[in-house]
């Protein structure tokens, strides 16, 4: 009886599945070929959209390292025009104290450094300012 069981199922599995592929075949909205030239569109679609994207994102990049990139070399530049007139003022001061009829002392001439960095702080401020305005425009940037 074991033997009939099995070859019942067998037959059984075999007429289902022809009725289940003869009844796909007849349901089906499209027939194969419909579907394979669909298909094909949506990855030809999907890759086109996928190269936009891309592009879209290397121009962007482009864009934000050209102005960091400018942004930076400005900075460099303010911090070494000051560095280079705090240097001056340092020297200046230090060579006056020796050149002058009436010694300095050294609180003397640290007294006079301590105005001219004083003086100096509006151009440090210009630094600080020029940093903020990169970073926030880095950010909105970032967001659109």
């Amino acid at each position: 009886m074991s033997d009939m069981n099995t070859k019942d199922f067998v037959i059984g599995t075999l007429i289902g599945g022809i009725v289940g592929a003869c009844s796909a075949l007849l349901m089906a909205p499209k027939s194969g070929r419909e579907l394979r030239g669909e298909l094909s569109e949506g990855a030809y679609s999907a890759k086109e959209k996928t190269n936009e994207l891309t592009n879209d994102a290397y121009e962007k990049g482009s864009k934000w390292a050209d102005y960091a990139r400018e942004k930076s070399s400005e900075i460099a530049k303010n911090v070494s025009e000051q560095s280079s007139q705090l240097y001056g003022k340092v020297k200046e001061t230090a060579s006056s104290g020796s050149e002058g009829n009436e010694e300095k002392t050294a609180d003397e001439l640290a007294e006079e450094l301590s105005e001219d960095l004083e003086a100096e702080q509006g151009n440090v401020d210009s630094v600080k300012e020029d940093v903020r305005d990169l970073h926030a425009s880095t950010e909105e940037k970032d967001q659109t």
